[in-house]
């Protein structure tokens, strides 16, 4: 049979209770089982408060001033037993928020605790002079990759065939011939005549002009 709200509140007050023992769950859990309690009594004295004003405004109507007087007066006992129950939800209300956040940073420190644990752990296996070791083996090993590349890549044999003197002269060599080809291929200009031709031409020209004239006369 499951516990009820009601008795977990009474055995939270009961002599058998060892408050040491209660976890904060068990402690957030009975602050709520209370909370609930005095939710449902407040509801039941905001209804009885109604109630109180109803009777004393009829019983005024009919003109029984006594008994409408002894319902303001409960009116105005509910309403201070209200007002009490308000201010003990809110204590209950701020010690449960305050056990919650307790609660949570116990089990964030409970976590760090955790992890901090294993880092230890992970960390007994490592020493830094160890890395440092490794990675001064590392940077050795790229270089000596490097070097190797290198020779790999650079040609064979032919530093001692030429150097940089030699093939310029060459090159100034092939140049040379390469102008004379150019010179061999142009064609020779004609010959320049000996006789002035264009006197000639305009010597026979006045010549036709005045046979022609002496024809038309």
């Amino acid at each position: 049979m499951p516990i009820s709200a009601f008795q977990r509140i009474f055995d939270f007050g009961s002599k058998k209770d060892d408050t040491k023992n209660v976890s904060s769950s068990d402690a957030i859990q009975r602050l709520s089982d209370v909370e609930e309690m005095l939710n449902k009594k407040q509801q039941h004295l905001e209804s009885q408060i109604d109630e109180e004003k109803q009777t004393a405004i009829r019983c005024s109507k009919q003109g029984n001033k006594r008994a409408a007087l002894m319902a303001l007066k409960r009116k105005k006992k509910y309403e201070k037993t209200l007002l009490q129950l308000d201010g003990t939800l809110t204590t209950l209300e701020t010690q449960r928020e305050y056990l919650q956040n307790a609660s949570t940073n116990m089990d964030v420190l409970r976590v760090m605790k955790q992890a901090a644990s294993a880092l230890k752990k992970t960390n007994q296996n490592l020493d830094v002079d160890q890395v440092h070791d490794l990675m001064d083996d590392l940077a050795e090993q790229h270089t000596v990759a490097e070097e190797i590349a290198n020779a790999i890549s650079s040609p064979i044999g032919t530093s001692d065939l030429y150097n940089d003197a030699d093939l310029e002269r060459e090159l100034e060599l092939l140049a040379q011939e390469e102008i004379k080809d150019d010179m061999m291929k142009i064609e020779p200009l004609p010959d320049v005549p000996s006789h002035q031709t264009g006197t000639i031409k305009t010597h026979n020209q006045s010549e036709e002009i005045r046979e022609l004239e002496a024809w038309a006369q």
